[in-house]
């Protein structure tokens, strides 16, 4: 080529600059409009024949040592989200498209959660309205008729009325009450665990919702078997630091717990020398004393976790007036419970029952808290990871960090609060925007927590709507508790499909923690793991290495006596940063950013950062050229692995974000929020089917509907790329001869 020409020098420079502008924001880009419609059409991908309806068919869901199964011994897991507020109350039309919408994407339960706050005719806190029960009523028969069980998730700090006042000791005090989080205000939060008078009402409106006939499945809710929970109080317990906060400003309901715990000390040590004398004269507040029946158990989780920690640091005891102060919370805690589940079991209800789904710190506090929750029926906890401040999408910093970096991080170290031989839920949950990588968690939950650590329940929080949000927000507040976001709600069929198949094999034990109860309360057994509480996230740590989590089960059990805990040698599957589960189905590997790979007979997959690696996985070979994806490869067929299913649903996603979305070059500040219509990052696969059928690949629409275009073959019929960016999609179906 001869460059000395002019013209040709101008032309290769402009071709120069052209190619690299080209490259450089393609790379940026090349993202392209999520675009969802036709949801129900005839389709590839629709769940619904996956739900096992009636609900209820079964019986009722019962508790059997750590597994959940129905009355006729058929085992269950739930995959289900929330519907929360005033959704449950929804007109009839609506009740049928959720219907379809949550059948469609494997969803087979929901909790209805915070529903009864305004369901009264706003005098009576413990009647709903007929109105009301009459959509619940349909709400409810709909789901059940498609297969999905409903819980009720109905108190989050119960709200008095005026027709209260005469049964509390103090309504006025309660009414007035204010605070930052306006859900607690003028309700019974907190103050419920131990006031009678409160926990009354509680049950009252409980009882009356049980005893409720549904006109349409002529059942009381009682008697219905599609009921597959019933959840004492939402996100409470007598060591919830937020109780102070409730006592300064109701001066009668600290009274009367200074008095229950004055009483009780005076039970335990006869006098105020006897209890001076135990308590090394240390704990107790200037003017307190028996005899004014005004000692303060001071029920703050964060004041009984520090003095906890402190004596671990210091190697001393734990000091005895902390001991003291959270017996008596728990012996509250407990009375209440008791009270409460055999009022629901006299109403015939058969059901399953959940005490709270909170946690309350480190040591002692979140031992007792646990075992009450343990004693009420099964163990349920909330989590939340990454997001920034507040509850709405806004600019500002960010938590952009991935879980898959660290095991045990984020929503998964949640598990560690789970009991042997009890169920275990996580009945909220959500990788919060503007975090880049929110793919990754429902992944993670479905594969680690259902599969490989034996969780029983996932309620996903939350569906606002039965169809994908128009940005990754909620409308119109803009909301970062949103399920219906393409990285998330996209995931859930070919998830929903893995957990109901059973592909992955709950692990052998990894490390079972023995817990002594009164032991720890007399100093004799230390429990040093930590709960850091940031609002709704949480975040754990061990006293053994939580790489634990990805070879095996991790557990605890409440014992009669103290015993040695019982461990695996972990070095056989854990090395250089890599764990393999001892299922053989999972690995893990935290090297750098992080990834993990499922090999099960009905699905396969990667998910996280693992830009060129090549994966074998049985019946496929892998590799992807994205930093970050979730490549799932799933049978259709129910009954059917991957060796030998005629159709397979192929699941890509990776990042999404709004139109005019913008960060810092640090990616840890969101600088713009931007608007509809969200877009998508291509996932873009090299995909070799190790098969020697014949087969054809389909290339479906973002609802999963099948377009008819179908992949050409690359180098054999039995490799194919699935370019993202050139086929503008998020689904693939492949179809055997």
């Amino acid at each position: 080529m001869n460059m000395k020409n002019p013209i040709l020098k101008v032309i290769v420079l402009f071709l120069s600059i052209h190619c690299c502008f080209y490259v450089a924001t393609f790379a940026q880009d090349n993202w392209f409009a999520f675009q969802p419609k036709g949801y129900f059409e005839p389709n590839s991908l629709n769940l619904s024949h996956w739900l096992d309806a009636p609900a209820g068919k079964h019986g009722f869901v019962q508790m059997k040592g750590k597994d959940l199964v129905f009355q006729d011994g058929t085992p269950v897991k739930f995959w289900g989200t929330n519907i929360a507020g005033g959704a449950p109350f929804m007109p009839n039309e609506q009740a049928k498209t959720w219907a379809k919408f949550l059948a469609k994407y494997g969803f087979n339960a929901a909790r209805f959660h915070k529903f009864t706050w305004d369901a009264t005719d706003g005098k009576n806190s413990t009647l709903i309205t007929d109105e009301n029960w009459k959509n619940l009523d349909f709400l409810s028969q709909e789901l059940r008729q498609t297969g999905i069980y409903y819980g009720w998730s109905h108190i989050y700090g119960h709200r008095v009325r005026p027709s209260d006042s005469t049964r509390l000791l103090a309504y006025k005090e309660i009414a007035d009450t204010k605070f930052p989080w306006s859900h607690l205000n003028a309700t019974t939060a907190s103050l419920v665990n131990f006031a009678e008078d409160l926990q009354n009402l509680n049950i009252e409106l409980t009882i009356n919702m049980l005893n409720h006939k549904n006109p349409l499945s002529g059942l009381r809710y009682a008697n219905d078997p599609a009921l597959s929970f019933i959840e004492l109080q939402n996100e409470d317990n007598i060591f919830w630091s937020a109780i102070e906060a409730t006592l300064k400003q109701t001066p009668t309901y600290r009274a009367l717990l200074c008095k229950k715990f004055s009483a009780w000390l005076l039970e335990k040590y006869h006098s105020q020398e006897n209890l001076e004398k135990a308590w090394n004269k240390e704990g107790v507040n200037e003017g307190e004393l028996l005899s004014k029946e005004n000692m303060y158990p001071s029920p703050n989780h964060g004041l009984l976790s520090w003095e906890y920690e402190q004596a671990l640091k210091n190697k001393k005891p734990v000091k005895q007036h902390i001991i003291d102060k959270a017996t008596f919370l728990y012996d509250e805690q407990i009375k209440f419970y008791n009270k409460f589940v055999t009022a629901i079991r006299n109403t015939g209800y058969q059901g399953t029952i959940v005490g709270s789904c909170w946690q309350a710190g480190t040591g002692i506090s979140h031992l007792y808290n646990l075992y009450a929750d343990y004693q009420a029926g099964i163990i349920d906890r909330h989590n939340y990871f990454g997001g920034g401040d507040g509850h709405h999408l806004q600019a500002g910093k960010f938590d952009n960090t991935s879980m898959l970096a660290q095991i045990g991080s984020g929503l998964y170290g949640t598990g560690l609060q789970q009991v042997s031989d009890r169920p275990f839920a996580i009945s909220e949950w959500m990788s919060l925007i503007p975090n880049e990588w929110t793919a990754e968690s429902a992944p993670l939950l479905a594969a680690y927590g259902m599969g490989l650590q034996g969780w029983d329940a996932s309620y996903t929080f939350a569906t606002d709507y039965p169809y994908f949000t128009p940005t990754i927000q909620t409308p119109p507040w803009g909301g970062i508790y949103n399920a219906c976001s393409p990285t998330q709600l996209a995931l859930y069929p070919a998830l929903a499909m893995m957990i109901y198949r059973n592909d992955i094999k709950e692990g052998e034990i990894a490390v079972n923690r023995q817990v002594h109860l009164p032991s720890v309360a007399e100093n004799k057994q230390f429990f040093d793991e930590r709960v850091i509480q940031d609002h709704d996230r949480k975040s754990f740590a061990g006293s053994f290495p939580l790489e634990a989590m990805a070879v095996g089960k991790v557990s605890l059990t409440f014992t009669n006596s103290l015993k040695e805990n019982e461990t695996t040698d972990l070095s056989k599957f854990w090395k250089n940063k890599t764990v393999t589960s001892n299922t053989n189905q999972l690995f893990w590997d935290y090297s750098d950013k992080g990834f993990f790979t499922i090999n099960s007979a009905g699905t396969k997959g990667l998910v996280g950062f693992a830009k060129d690696k090549k994966f074998d996985l049985g019946e496929i070979s892998l590799t992807t050229a994205n930093e970050f994806a979730v490549i799932l490869v799933s049978s259709l067929d129910k009954d059917q692995g991957l060796d030998r299913a005629k159709r397979w649903l192929i699941t890509t996603i990776a990042r999404a974000k709004n139109t005019g979305m913008e960060y810092d070059a640090d990616k840890k500040n969101l600088l713009k929020v931007g608007e509809a219509p969200i877009l998508i990052e291509p996932v873009r696969v090299n995909l070799k089917i190790n098969r020697k059928d014949k087969f054809k690949a389909y290339i479906l629409d973002h609802i999963g509907n099948r377009t008819e275009k179908a992949i050409v073959s690359g180098n054999s019929r039995n490799l194919i790329l699935l370019d993202g960016n050139a086929f503008k999609a998020i689904y693939y179906e492949i179809v055997f001869e």
